[in-house]
């Protein structure tokens, strides 16, 4: 975590822009706590990524809430490509004091520089990929695959400064760390999935458990997040010996299906503040 931090900071002073990409669904808990401590004074273009797969209206409102704070902000597909044509544009008007100011200077003007940030398997790579149109970095599921350095020209002529660009998520907060957990930021070794699974069946059941019912044919959610498991251990046939629900399978079944969207299109953090 010092060589990333040490890496990003060293890279700052290439770029105009930073493009800050939090997961729509969890935009605070996606957010490392020392980003506005390390990024300081610079332009910030904060992209809600994963939208279709977040609350629409939640985030019109996480929207809104950067807007009311100063900081640009939009949301986008980088599946489908939604909202990807914007980003040129707001990093060159973001861009624009900082190359106007070379210019007072009688420096030749140049494209406007970014860079993206962001933790782990918040979709970096998809994102710069479906940005240029073409694949230009790895891609995967799994936290930490990007690697090198590499400049990419975008639309408008706006150069991107492809790095790991990692920071790294608050997990000293038990809430956090489940909604890391849940949506795929942090490896599934280093956390009891059951666990996770249960919370996950909590907090659906508490704001928005129909989806969860008709997903696994449920008359009812029931009190304990591990009788769920069991429930769907036995809808999806996932039995272990002696016809035993298997509550593992079934955890990694429902995370799995979660994060893929098919239990409705959920946000887990709520604009507060």
């Amino acid at each position: 975590m010092a060589r990333a931090r040490r890496l990003l900071r060293e890279n700052l002073k290439l770029v105009d822009v930073v493009i800050e990409l939090l997961d729509a669904r969890i935009p605070v808990s996606s957010r490392n706590p020392q980003i506005a401590a390390i990024l300081g004074h610079m332009p910030r273009l904060v992209v809600l990524n994963k939208a279709d797969l977040a609350d629409g209206a939640v985030t019109l409102r996480w929207l809104e809430w950067f807007s009311i704070r100063g900081t640009p902000a939009i949301a986008v597909d980088s599946t489908t490509g939604k909202g990807l044509g914007e980003v040129p544009l707001l990093v060159e008007e973001l861009s624009n004091g900082k190359i106007q100011a070379l210019v007072s200077r009688g420096r030749r003007p140049r494209s406007p520089r970014c860079m993206v940030v962001g933790i782990p398997n918040v979709g970096k790579s998809l994102f710069i990929n479906a940005l240029v149109g073409r694949r230009v970095t790895r891609t995967g599921n799994r936290p930490g695959v990007t690697r090198g350095q590499q400049w990419i020209r975008l639309a408008r002529g706006v150069e991107l400064l492809d790095t790991p660009g990692v920071l790294w998520p608050k997990f000293d907060d038990r809430q956090i760390a489940l909604k890391l957990a849940v949506t795929g930021a942090i490896k599934e070794e280093v956390f009891d999935v059951e666990d996770v699974a249960a919370w996950l069946v909590g907090w659906l059941k508490e704001h928005c458990p129909r989806p969860l019912m008709e997903r696994y044919r449920l008359e009812e959610v029931p009190a304990h997040g591990r009788q769920v498991l069991e429930l769907i251990a036995r809808r999806r046939g996932l039995l272990g010996a002696g016809g035993v629900p298997d509550t593992g399978r079934a955890a990694i079944h429902l995370l799995k299906e979660f994060r893929a969207g098919k239990l409705g299109r959920v946000t887990l953090d709520e604009p507060c503040g």
